[in-house]
């Protein structure tokens, strides 16, 4: 109880004011306290009710202005608890604070990185914490602090996000990566207080436990709105952009998605978490971006904050001390209290009071020693100041004291001269001729004296102009020489004027001593004349003889007095002539200094025009470098749409020599560019590479051109268009460099991607049989055959997915339209699936019955084109069940044409007429195989048929029919009608006619290009290339049965067996 008397006075409750400034006082007191008690070194998890109080203080000051001005004073290098905590405050008043909180902590950013690289140094485990958090506190000031639109606490509408995002898909993917980015901070803080509990083996309910997992209540706050906004932004980022361009995006994604879902559920698992937040459940796979109905499958988490009971309000003003009167019996209670007990044997909480208001002293205590401190500092400062005004008063008072001592010596000789007065009126004349003569030349003295500081301060005044001109002339390099001979003309005739003025100085100085000899020898005289007075009276003729020679004296000192005199107004005479002489060499110093820095200025900015002129003769050469660039490329361009061109061919092997030479002077052409815009007088570099590559790009384009004329269809188009977009991006390129303002920012970047992808397609190109053993035939017949089963297996699945969801979503008609739809599909993939599965034990007859004594590899190799034919098919069978799939969900989702599931079906039937017509060839004509792969492939184009006829029975169904009411029209405007629809009718029947022909002309070019193919590797008697594994691609179309061709070996017979 002693320490609680010892209580300084600022504890005690104040009495209630209605002014503003006790309001505001009160306010202040109150937040300390909330600060003190959140923000401590215990290691405690921070109470909830202190946290609200400081947060319910920046709504009612519209800031964090108080909070960061107690912030600040905290020892937070002294305790990385300490640190912790302020970081766990700071995050919860920076998401439920006022909206200008983070306004106010933009202005300490400083002060927090500068506590987490403090504590990121230091080996100490809070300490790791503490730099993580302020990385995740930086993040969140700066995102919130960029993007205005999301508050601290994330919680925006999805029609807010969908605006912030816009329609640019590269503000939607730079907004991505700042939200990857937050929420990748905030699941390593949670992983690293995990890390830290798991190595501890710690259980929730310790408080040093709670201490560190009090702060991820905050972070699943924000992980789950993070989360949510992350998929609604990648599923808008992949309708926007190709697949393959996200791909890093999405492993990014799924790799935040195990994170946050570990996090969770390690989270929920812990006592301590379940009484204070409901944590959301997240799906057990991440959301599947390449279907773009998956977005309906989204649930946005929900975090749940329950409602607490609320706590009891600690008291702040426990105890009144400012009157003894009625603390003594207060006192003296707690006294009794404490040693028997309250009445009725109820504990009380006094001590814990008591306890709080012994922490709230010391801390006072400590804050009462800062405020001493910092008053002692300010003592001293003013001790100092008291010191320096009382030395320059001291100064003054010696000043003062020694103008006294001269006036008191004057006041000396005037009395002395007074009395010498006194005692003879004679002597008195004289003596106040002297005075007079004596006044005299202290005036003149002083003249002199202001003469010669007028000297000094001309001479200081013609250094400085001579500094400066110094200053002026060494700017130029040109005139150095001329500049120098002038500063040195100068220099001499400053040292002139100097030597002059300090002679002068002598001779003034030397008549000043003459005037003082005759001064003192005056006052001798007059010590003489003082002398013989006192004789006076003894000697009167002496006297009056005397007299006549003082009379003498005095005529010859008016004399000489007048002859210095006419010498100070000669030699005033003198020093007037020369300072007007010094102001005119002054004034021809200043002109010719003007001369010199107008002629400087005219060399200045004629090598500025020559410099420029020679800079615009380089910009204008590398224009005319860039222009004739420009027409070699749109030259090189327009060969690929060249109808001549289509008889030049080119090999791959060429191709991928250009376009490697192509893509090196990229290099040259870079090195060239960044040399030029470091220094653009000087372009020699950039036009000999730009037109290096010019012509190495132009001829890459026109032989890759060339080589798609005897590619497959798929690499030819491929290569065509990567040929068009490389001379597109090639000149793009060049007209950048063709404006000063983009010269700097053009970028090589999209030029090589294009080179990279002609160099791709080539090396894709040439002849890869050489790399495959033929002892792999065997095995690659069977992995394709069973990554086609496969195939089938998968879309079997998904047309089941697919009927399940068009169930839920669709409904009438068009689920009726639906379910005839898939149900025709899954009968075809079925017959499609019995039809491989018949084809491949068909196959293993083949190779047990003609094989012999040879292994099943060497009877593939040796019949390596009748097994490039099964490849070929069992391929071409697989990819049309695929297609006919993303058919049927394009057409369910209505996103598709019901044309694409006929033409599907067509491909289906004709695939597996190639794969029977492949496995035929070998079989024996009683077998019992070949017959039921026959049966086989009856029922698959009778499914086919009926996929077509349900699905054009479905169109019909589902598309509307205009009613053709003509009664209302007069017979003119049916005649006008009857003629506008005639020649709709002719237009779509020539238009039918022409794409018929181009179909045909097609189908010949394929075929024919294909059979050249099929030549040249049969010419260079080289074993067909090996499938891509794991890549299903459509391949070529296959010879249709009926052509009025003769059968012949399958592994001849299509053009695509050794294209795929």
């Amino acid at each position: 109880m002693n320490s609680i008397k010892s209580v300084p006075a600022r504890v005690l409750s104040r009495r209630g004011g209605h002014s503003l400034e006790a309001e505001r006082e009160q306010f202040d007191k109150s937040q300390a306290i909330s600060i003190s008690k959140a923000i401590n070194t215990q290691e405690a998890p921070v109470k909830e009710k202190h946290a609200r109080r400081i947060i319910l203080g920046t709504h009612h000051e519209k800031g964090a202005f108080t909070f960061w001005s107690y912030a600040i004073g905290l020892p937070l290098p002294s305790s990385a608890i300490l640190s912790w905590k302020f970081c766990h405050v700071l995050h919860k008043v920076l998401r439920d604070g006022h909206p200008n909180v983070l306004q106010d902590c933009q202005r300490y950013r400083s002060n927090i990185r500068e506590t987490g690289d403090l504590w990121g140094h230091l080996h100490d485990r809070y300490g790791q914490l503490v730099s993580i958090y302020t990385r995740l506190l930086l993040t969140k000031i700066s995102f919130h602090t960029k993007h205005p639109e999301f508050p601290p606490s994330l919680e925006v509408s999805d029609e807010v996000l969908e605006k912030t995002a816009g329609t640019d898909v590269n503000n939607i993917f730079q907004l991505t990566v700042e939200l990857f980015d937050y929420l990748d901070c905030e699941l390593k803080l949670s992983e690293s207080v995990f890390r830290q509990l798991n190595t501890s083996m710690a259980v929730s309910q310790m408080s040093a436990v709670q201490c560190r997992l009090a702060p991820l209540i905050q972070v699943i706050q924000d992980c789950s709105h993070l989360y949510h906004y992350s998929v609604k932004l990648m599923f808008k980022l992949h309708s926007c952009l190709p697949a393959d361009t996200l791909q890093g995006h999405r492993d990014r994604f799924h790799e935040q998605f195990r994170s946050l879902k570990n996090f969770f559920k390690k989270a929920s698992d812990m006592l301590y978490f379940k009484r204070l937040i409901q944590i959301p459940r997240l799906p057990e796979s991440p959301p599947n971006f390449l279907r773009a109905s998956a977005l309906a499958e989204h649930v946005k988490p929900v975090v749940v904050i329950p409602e607490e009971a609320p706590e009891d309000e600690e008291p702040e003003n426990l105890i009144e001390i400012s009157t003894a009167s009625t603390t003594e019996p207060q006192i003296t209670s707690d006294i009794f209290e404490q040693t028997f007990g309250p009445p009725n044997g109820i504990r009380d909480d006094r001590d814990a009071q008591i306890e709080s208001l012994k922490k709230e002293v010391d801390m006072l205590r400590a804050e009462m020693d800062k405020i001493k401190l910092e008053a002692q500092r300010y003592i001293t400062q003013l001790k100092a100041q008291v010191n320096s005004l009382e030395g320059e008063v001291e100064e003054q008072r010696k000043q003062k004291q020694k103008a006294l001592v001269d006036n008191e010596q004057l006041r000396d000789e005037l009395e002395r001269l007074q009395r010498a007065k006194q005692d003879s009126d004679r002597s008195q004349r004289l003596c106040a001729e002297a005075e007079r003569k004596a006044n005299a030349t202290e005036i003149r003295y002083t003249k002199l004296k202001e003469k010669h500081s007028e000297l000094i301060n001309t001479h200081a005044e013609l250094l400085r102009k001579n500094a400066d001109t110094a200053k002026q002339l060494t700017v130029t390099q040109q005139s150095q020489e001329e500049v120098a001979r002038v500063k040195e003309q100068l220099a001499f005739q400053v040292e002139q004027v100097k030597r002059e003025a300090e002679m002068k100085l002598e001779d003034q100085s030397v008549q000043m001593e003459q005037l003082r000899q005759e001064l003192d020898a005056r006052r001798d005289e007059l010590d003489q004349a003082q002398r013989s007075l006192g004789h006076a009276k003894q000697a009167g003729a002496e006297l009056s003889a005397q007299v006549e020679a003082l009379h003498a004296e005095k005529e010859m000192l008016r004399r000489s007095v007048s002859e210095k005199e006419c010498e100070l107004l000669s030699t005033r005479g003198l020093v007037e002539e020369k300072e007007l002489q010094r102001s005119q060499e002054a004034d021809k110093a200043t002109r010719e200094i003007r001369d010199l820095q107008g002629r400087l200025l005219e060399k200045s900015n004629q090598e500025q025009s020559l410099q420029q002129k020679l800079l615009d003769e380089q910009f204008s050469i590398l224009q005319e470098t860039v222009r004739e660039a420009e027409d070699i490329l749109r030259d090189s361009v327009a060969k690929l749409d060249d109808p001549l061109h289509v008889r030049c061919t080119s090999s791959p092997d060429y191709l991928l020599s250009r376009a490697q030479a192509a893509l090196e002077s990229t290099d040259a052409l870079e090195n060239g560019h960044a040399q030029y815009v470091a220094s653009m007088a000087d372009a020699a570099g950039l036009v000999g590479a730009l037109a290096l590559f010019a012509h190495l790009t132009a001829d890459t384009i026109v032989n890759g051109g060339a080589t798609s004329h005897l590619a497959p269809t798929d690499h030819a188009d491929r290569l065509t268009e990567t040929c068009r977009d490389c001379g597109q991006q090639s000149l793009d390129y060049l007209g950048k460099l063709k404006d000063k303002q983009t010269l700097g920012c053009a970028e090589l970047g999209d030029v090589r991607r294009a080179l990279r992808g002609i160099l791709q397609l080539a090396q894709e190109l040439r002849p890869k049989s050489l790399d495959i053993k033929q002892e792999e035939l065997g095995d690659m017949v069977e992995k394709e055959m069973a990554s086609t089963s496969e195939a089938i297996e998968d879309a079997v699945r998904r047309i089941e997915e697919m009927m399940s969801q068009a169930r839920n979503e669709s409904s009438g008609v068009k689920l009726e339209v639906n379910e005839r739809i898939l149900n025709s599909c899954t009968d075809l993939m079925k017959a499609i699936r019995l039809l491989v599965t018949t084809s491949t034990n068909l196959q293993k007859e083949i190779v047990e019955s003609g094989r012999g004594a040879a292994t099943t590899q060497e009877f593939y190799a040796k019949n390596s084109r009748w097994t490039e034919g099964l490849i070929s098919a069992s391929k071409a069978v697989g990819w049309g069940a695929t297609q006919l799939v993303e058919s049927a969900d394009r057409v369910v989702l209505h996103t598709g044409k019901y044309e694409e599931l006929i033409v599907c079906s067509h491909e289906i039937a004709a695939s597996t007429a190639q794969l029977v017509a492949a496995s035929k060839v070998k079989a024996e004509k009683n077998s019992r195989n070949l017959g039921r792969l026959q049966e086989c492939s009856r029922n698959v184009n009778e499914m086919a048929a009926n996929v077509v006829a349900s699905t054009k029975s479905g169109q019909e169904q589902i598309e509307e029919k205009d009613t053709m009411d003509f009664s209302g029209m007069s017979l003119i405007k049916l005649k006008k009608e009857e003629m506008e629809t005639q020649v709709k009718v002719l237009e779509l029947e020539k238009r039918l006619e022409g794409e018929r022909v181009r179909l045909g002309e097609l189908r010949k070019q394929h075929y024919a290009l294909a059979g050249a193919y099929d030549a040249a590797e049969d010419g260079e008697a080289k074993p067909a290339p090996a499938p891509r594994r794991g890549i299903l691609k459509k391949p070529p179309l296959a010879q249709k049965p009926g052509r009025g061709e003769p059968e012949r070996d399958p592994g001849l017979c299509p053009p695509h067996g050794a294209n795929i």
